[in-house]
């Protein structure tokens, strides 16, 4: 599948109409998902074949665009039934195969299967302080191979620092960056995103 075309079809998801702000919930853009599973496909077999673990997903627009990429199994978690609501009605759209579960990022661990990859779009850690690193810990300890995950540039050094340092990583580069409008469903603001990618022990 090609890119233009990845994003073109996880474009007609559907996306959160009444976010909860206590969580974070804005949506992961066609734009930056598809470029971001393409790559982690394309660049770093990271996708296809692969069981894939999208943490937080919200919507499901990351495991969706896995699934389409034939990950081997995608798994989606989400503290919100909301947003597994949406998330299970966009796979279902799509015909992805993600099975998906509700929990808690803090304590969600996956007994019996071996998780290659995690793919995220955690809360910055704007509502609930440390949020994006307690998703990035969880993360670490999911991923057998690889994590990919966007941060904001302002804590790209930090991020970097506790994952190399805190999380296990054995690598913690910074694979993209891209300016990411999040529109004012919430609050309006631009930001500029690193996309970082964490190679695991």
């Amino acid at each position: 599948m090609k890119l233009k075309q990845l994003e073109g079809i996880i474009s007609q998801l559907v996306q959160f109409q009444n976010p909860k702000i206590e969580l974070e919930q804005y949506s992961t853009g066609a734009h930056i998902a598809s470029r971001m599973l393409y790559m982690a496909d394309s660049s770093y077999d990271d996708i296809s074949g692969k069981v894939v673990v999208d943490l937080g997903c919200g919507c499901g627009t990351l495991g969706v665009a896995a699934s389409l990429l034939s990950a081997d199994h995608v798994i989606g978690m989400d503290i919100d039934a909301d947003a597994l609501d949406l998330a299970r009605e966009n796979s279902l759209e799509l015909e992805a195969s993600i099975d998906l579960i509700q929990g808690n990022v803090a304590s969600f661990r996956i007994e019996g299967v071996q998780v290659d990859t995690v793919v995220m779009n955690p809360p910055f850690g704007t509502r609930q302080k440390g949020a994006d690193m307690m998703f990035l810990s969880s993360a670490c300890q999911i991923a057998n191979s690889t994590v990919y995950s966007l941060h904001k540039s302002s804590t790209r050094e930090h991020v970097k620092r506790v994952a190399l340092n805190n999380f296990g990583a054995k690598t913690a580069d910074v694979l993209c960056q891209d300016c990411w409008c999040v529109y004012a469903i919430m609050y309006v603001h631009s930001r500029s995103l690193a996309l970082l990618c964490m190679s695991t022990p």
